[in-house]
Order: structure tokens, then sequence, then C-alpha cells
């Protein structure tokens, strides 16, 4: 990911409000890298800030399937 600050902040904050809704969650689950490229693209396509990106993320890992490994 490139080094955006407001991307890495977004990721940060949806991926450690998401684990703490998620106890079964685990920190390195392949769904973090799966907020990364959809928050980029998010961020690409228009201007958003931290706290719009950061919901955005929210909302895209509650509708991500179950991981059932």
């Amino acid at each position: 990911m490139a080094e955006d600050p407001t991307l890495r902040r977004a990721v940060d904050t949806a991926w450690t409000l998401y684990l703490s809704m998620h106890d079964d969650v685990d920190p390195a689950d392949g769904r973090r890298c799966l907020l990364e490229r959809h928050l980029q693209r998010s961020r690409e396509t228009r201007e958003i800030d931290t706290d719009e990106l950061t919901y955005t993320g929210i909302n895209y890992l509650e509708r991500l399937p179950p991981d059932d490994d």
C-alpha cells in the first residue's frame, strides 16, 4: 500500500474496530488485505477524509462472508 497517511490511519482504525467487535478473527486474517485494497480504490476514486474512509472500511468488512477456516 502506498504511504498515504489518511489511508493508513483509516485501515488501522477500521481493522482495530472490526477486531474488537469480532473476537474470533485473527489479527493476521486475510480480510485486512481485502480491506486495504478496497479503501485504496475508494481513496483513488474520490477525495475522502479519514473518518469517512474508516466508516466505509467497517461497512465493507461487515459485508464480507465469514472466514470458515
